[in-house]
């Protein structure tokens, strides 16, 4: 063998591996940046991919539409579906959708009207007392023809210019104690000095001005008792013993006071009554049924309206018949 062939015999064959090269972060040996991006390569094909999970239809659609839920009847029986984003309106079959409303939802209750409460004046309302809604219902509008009764009803009228209609109803039981029983022959006969005992708890039960008027009204009520027999002729025949029935629809038609009520006042005035004034007469009207100033819709102005037709007017009809007997007896007689 030649020296020549020994020499390439012995020498090593070089080895493919990269030598080591300084790092950054000192000497460390890192490979070259083929044989990396050749390793990264495989990695990838080996490494299992990130599968992303799958939006059901039906949760894309929910998320879409303009309801929240949508019922599987109204998409079984074929109804439309509207879905609305933020750009643009799908319509479905050519066709308009419909509003697909929660299954959630009472039908019944959707479809149907509620009657509703009973129909009052507007004054009475859900959060009226009890006690106001009961004269509301029983007392307020009804023909009142006993003179103690109408005595009563005049002395709260007067009073609604220092209280209203609950305070007053409230204390209505001591009103009829001190005032006894509202006869104008008792009242007529009251002192100073007993006005001055007509307290609540240590505190008038009106002021002196209206307490003198009361006393002053029951000596005049007894006047008219002489002059038209009853107290209550006398009022009713400013009415032609007929109430008047008003038609007003809305609580602010309702006026404070009338032509008729400034006739009666005046007249009043007249024979010597005192704190009459038309507003008050005219709300004496309204609570003694001489006037029915409930609203149409009211269920009381029809039920006030049947209460006259039935009981007021057979006896207005015995009186006439009655007075006119009395008048052909008189004049026979003479």
């Amino acid at each position: 063998m030649s020296v020549m062939t020994k020499l390439q015999s012995s020498v090593k064959p070089v080895s493919e591996e990269p030598r080591a090269i300084l790092g950054p972060a000192g000497n460390r040996g890192r490979v070259s940046e083929e044989p990396k991006r050749k390793n990264e390569s495989l990695k990838n094909l080996q490494r299992p991919k990130k599968q992303v999970p799958r939006i059901p239809e039906s949760i894309v659609q929910n998320n879409l539409s303009v309801d929240s839920s949508c019922s599987s009847d109204s998409t079984s029986s074929g109804s439309s579906t509207k879905i609305v984003n933020s750009r643009r309106t799908v319509k479905r079959n050519g066709v308009k959708p419909a509003k697909v409303v929660p299954d959630d939802v009472d039908f019944v209750a959707f479809s149907l009207k509620d009657p509703g409460p009973i129909k009052r004046c507007d004054w009475i309302t859900p959060n009226s007392d009890c006690l106001y809604t009961a004269f509301h219902d029983e007392e307020w509008g009804v023909p009142v023809h006993e003179d103690r009764k109408l005595f009563e009803l005049l002395v709260f009228s007067q009073a609604l210019a220092e209280l209203n209609w609950l305070a007053i109803l409230n204390q209505r039981d001591i009103f009829r104690k001190l005032f006894e029983n509202f006869d104008p022959s008792s009242v007529a006969q009251f002192t100073k000095e007993k006005l001055l005992t007509l307290k609540i708890n240590g505190i008038p039960l009106l002021s002196e001005q209206k307490l003198r008027a009361v006393v002053e009204n029951a000596k005049r009520i007894l006047k008219v008792q002489h002059e038209f027999g009853s107290f209550s002729n006398y009022c009713w025949g400013f009415v032609n013993h007929k109430p008047i029935r008003n038609q007003f629809r809305y609580g602010r038609q309702v006026p404070v006071k009338t032509p008729k009520a400034e006739f009666i006042s005046k007249d009043l005035m007249h024979r010597g009554f005192c704190c009459v004034g038309p507003t008050v007469v005219y709300s004496f009207m309204q609570v003694a049924g001489l006037v029915n100033d409930h609203l149409l819709k009211c269920f009381r102005y029809c039920e006030c309206n049947a209460t006259i037709k039935k009981e007021l007017k057979p006896k207005y009809e015995n009186e006439k018949v009655q007075t006119e007997a009395l008048e052909n007896k008189c004049s026979s007689n003479d």
